[in-house]
């Protein structure tokens, strides 16, 4: 496929997994109340989506290296639409996180194989620079969900939804099945043969020009993904915003990121992987910074919570192409294994923040406090690491 055709398709892929945790992202609090759980059961959904979205694309990046990209592809997002059509009809909570488990598992496939779709035909700069338009594409969806999401809880309760994210998982099948084109060659599949697949990932995990931008990835993206465990809690319940109120504050952090990826896309045609790396530690130390002390300086502020996401959001356009790209960069020939088994580093980095807000804070707010100023923390540490070994991450 061309570019554009590969980052389109791959950027709406990608995008249903963003979708399927800030559309219901402002019904959480009436989502807990109406299904008697806690708040803490309201993050477990998110905590099983994660687990299961992290251990799926594990599954589905060997399939796709055996069967193709696009029948896998299907095959994934039919049991997305129905893990959503299970969570629409959802009359308990463990009746909700089984759908969850289902969604997470179905939606994996967009971010493995649209990575491994940019790699079966690009590689370098130009595959930084699809990725970063792939990831342009992915917040048009995030960008809308959390204001649709409130207008839909005026036309109905939550469970309606869910019914929405089905009907996107049905769009994406379509548009697989018509608009996409195979971008495995046939001569290309690699066996499906329990050994390899341990031999490819075991490959991976050896291979410190993997494993390192892997994890700044995971730490990244770690920060990104325990948003929407904490935002919604914080904002409605503590600081006592509407759910509209709400959807229109987040606008900073999808503002931020449509931002940060437009001027990650110009500056990919001038500067290094590494040099772009650079700018978002820097970005993501003053996030991290800004979430220890703006809320204990200004306590009721939005702005004090809000102005350290949108600075995060911009680091994550310029550490998430790169960073992908050069974890990927040496291993074309499993392009399917290498490109789930980022896919897991990132999804896992949000399942670990997500469970470790849910379980060791007693508010939100504590949680937001300590968790991303320790994952910029380590991020920034682990470049330190990997640039002492003399090669820059792209």
């Amino acid at each position: 496929m061309s570019a554009r055709r590969t980052a389109i398709v791959g950027g709406l892929m990608a995008t249903t997994g963003p979708l399927s945790l800030s559309l219901y992202s402002p019904a959480l609090p009436a989502l807990v109340s109406d299904l008697g759980a806690t708040d803490s059961g309201g993050k477990l959904t998110l905590s099983v989506y994660f687990a299961a979205f992290a251990c799926a694309q594990l599954i589905c990046g060997p399939l796709s290296d055996r069967y193709g990209r696009r029948a896998v592809g299907m095959a994934f997002f039919i049991i997305y639409v129905i893990g959503s059509l299970v969570c629409a009809l959802s009359p308990t909570l463990e009746v909700l996180l089984l759908g969850r488990l289902l969604q997470g598992f179905g939606v994996s496939s967009g971010v493995a194989l649209s990575r491994a779709m940019v790699r079966d035909q690009f590689t370098g700069m130009d595959a930084i620079r699809i990725l970063t338009l792939v990831n342009l594409i992915l917040t048009v969806a995030p960008a809308v969900s959390p204001t649709l999401g409130s207008l839909l809880m005026l036309l109905g309760p939550w469970n309606i939804m869910f019914v929405v994210m089905a009907g996107f998982g049905l769009a994406i099948i379509a548009l697989l099945a018509l608009g996409a084109r195979e971008t495995l060659a046939a001569d290309a599949r690699v066996p499906l043969r329990p050994g390899r697949i341990l031999t490819n990932y075991g490959r991976l995990l050896r291979s410190p020009d993997f494993m390192l931008p892997g994890l700044v990835l995971a730490l990244a993206f770690g920060g990104f993904y325990v948003f929407p465990a904490l935002l919604p809690f914080i904002l409605i319940d503590r600081l006592g915003l509407t759910p509209l109120q709400f959807a229109l504050v987040m606008l900073i952090q999808t503002a931020s990121f449509i931002a940060g990826n437009i001027v990650a896309a110009r500056l990919a045609r001038r500067l290094r992987g590494d040099q772009l790396v650079s700018i978002g530690l820097v970005l993501i130390g003053l996030a991290g910074s800004g979430f220890a002390v703006l809320p204990h300086l200004f306590p009721g502020s939005v702005l004090a919570v809000m102005v350290p996401v949108g600075v995060w959001m911009l680091s994550l356009a310029a550490i998430g192409p790169s960073t992908t790209t050069a974890a990927m960069a040496g291993h074309g020939d499993i392009a399917g294994a290498s490109g789930a088994m980022t896919g897991f580093l990132q999804m896992g980095g949000g399942f670990v923040a997500s469970m470790l807000a849910s379980t060791l804070f007693a508010d939100a707010l504590s949680a937001m406090s300590v968790i991303p100023p320790i994952l910029a923390a380590a991020a920034i540490a682990l470049v330190a690491v990997e640039r002492r070994r003399a090669r820059p991450l792209a």
